[in-house]
């Protein structure tokens, strides 16, 4: 079966050797198809993110202490490219959520075995009422929102670009990779990197200095998952390159 899947092989092995021709090819003809996967998943653009945070495990990293090898490398043939890029997708897909799930608590053991008391209502005659609002949850993303802009004010005025590039302009990768002079893969690690090191700087903050716990941190991602507010990475971005000109050239 390997033998009639030979071409998409010879591709993935270039790919995984960094032929930058091999990469070209493979951005161009199966980027649409991870879009087209990503969409099907989730209709409205939202597994997107998914689809572009794949092409840094394809591109791998050699040298240096964080050696990764390709993901291409579990490409056996077995099936198309195409297939087999869709069913990785999907797994994460599913990987992300089984991680959201995880923070929805459990019903009540006892409560679910309990029966239906003589005062019970079926539910169709039970008036619906909005959930009470979290009185918490402005303070979360208050707290989120200040340690996101410092944690954005920290990044490099290139990872700042690239950022702004991506997400404020909604540039695709090609683009934006055109406008840095980076190859398309670079900057999807890039992003990758950025976000990981923007995650790890917010929770430090919300722990070392609002004091939360564990738990109390993932509550402020899921109120900003749910109703992100004021969150906004344009003014967070433009703030951070104020505040960068007002300090003094301590160069002279």
């Amino acid at each position: 079966m390997s033998a009639l899947h030979a071409e998409d092989l010879e591709l993935a092995r270039r790919c995984a050797g960094g032929d930058e021709t091999a990469w070209q090819r493979f951005m161009l003809e199966y980027r649409p198809v991870l879009y087209r996967a990503a969409d099907a998943l989730e209709p409205g653009g939202g597994a997107r993110d998914l689809a572009d945070s794949l092409y840094a495990d394809l591109y791998g990293l050699t040298g240096g202490d964080r050696e990764r090898a390709s993901l291409f490398r579990y490409f056996q043939g077995r099936s198309s490219l195409a297939t087999w890029l869709r069913a990785v997708l999907a797994q994460r897909y599913v990987d992300r959520l089984r991680a959201r799930r995880r923070l929805v608590p459990l019903p009540d053991a006892e409560q679910g075995s309990q029966r239906p008391s003589a005062s019970y209502q079926p539910a169709a005659t039970v008036e619906h009422r909005d959930p009470a609002p979290d009185p918490d949850r402005p303070r979360q993303l208050a707290l989120l929102r200040r340690a996101l802009g410092r944690a954005v004010a920290r990044l490099g005025d290139r990872d700042r670009l690239r950022l702004g590039c991506y997400y404020v302009q909604e540039l695709t990768l090609l683009q934006v990779g055109r406008a840095l002079k980076e190859h398309e893969a670079t900057v999807s690690r890039q992003l990758a990197r950025t976000r990981r090191a923007i995650r790890q700087d917010v929770e430090h903050q919300l722990r070392e200095e609002a004091g939360l716990k564990d738990a109390q941190i993932a509550e402020c991602f899921e109120s900003a998952a749910e109703d992100a507010g004021p969150l906004d990475l344009k003014q967070m971005l433009g703030a951070a390159a104020t505040r960068k000109e007002a300090l003094p050239d301590r160069s002279i």
